[in-house]
C-alpha cells in the first residue's frame, strides 16, 4: 500500500494540508480537457501548484505513467474515436488531437494500439453500443512488455480482457 502523500498549502486563513493526489487530479483533468492544445509539463505542473520535476515524479508514482505518456495516450484514444466515426483524413485527425507530426502520430498510435491508423480505420467501423461499453472495448491495450501487470487504475491487464 502506498503512503498517502500530502502537501501543505498556505491560504489566506492559514495552512491547510491537502492530499497531493487532489492537485494531480486537477492537472490530469486539464490534460483530459485540453489534450489537443500544446501542453508542456511546466504549464500542467502550474495547475498542480508544484515544480515541474516534482510533478513528473509524483504523477508517475500516482498514475503509473509519465504526464507526457498519459497525454499521448489520451490523444490516441481520441484519434481512435475519430478514425472510427468520421471520414476525415488521418492527417487532419492527427493535427486535431494535438500531434504536430504525422510520423510521430503514426508511431505512437502503432505503439499504443498495435496497428497503424489506416489499419485501425479499415478494421473498425462505428460502434453501436452504450458509451460505457464503447469506452471499455476501445481502450488501448497495454504494450506487450507490460501485459501481465495491473494498470494504476485497477484495471485488468490486456490478457485478462476477453469478451464472453
Amino acid at each position: 500500500m502506498r503512503a498517502r502523500v500530502t502537501r501543505t498549502i498556505v491560504t489566506g486563513v492559514g495552512r491547510t494540508v491537502v492530499p497531493l493526489a487532489r492537485h494531480l487530479l486537477r492537472a490530469r483533468d486539464l490534460m483530459d480537457r485540453a489534450y489537443a492544445e500544446p501542453l508542456d509539463v511546466r504549464a500542467v505542473a502550474a495547475v498542480a501548484h508544484i515544480s515541474p520535476a516534482h510533478f513528473s515524479r509524483s504523477f508517475r508514482a500516482v498514475f503509473g505513467e509519465t504526464p507526457h505518456r498519459y497525454l499521448q495516450r489520451r490523444r490516441v484514444e481520441r484519434s481512435m474515436f475519430l478514425l472510427r466515426e468520421t471520414d476525415r483524413s488521418i492527417t487532419d485527425i492527427c493535427l486535431d488531437v494535438g500531434f504536430t507530426s504525422l510520423g510521430t502520430f503514426s508511431r505512437m498510435f502503432r505503439e499504443i494500439v498495435g496497428e497503424t491508423p489506416s489499419q485501425y480505420r479499415e478494421g473498425h467501423g462505428p460502434i453501436v453500443a452504450p458509451n460505457c461499453v464503447q469506452m471499455w472495448a476501445t481502450r488501448p491495450r497495454v504494450a506487450a512488455g507490460e501485459a501481465t501487470r495491473m494498470s494504476s487504475f485497477g484495471e485488468a491487464s490486456a490478457s485478462d480482457r476477453s469478451v464472453a
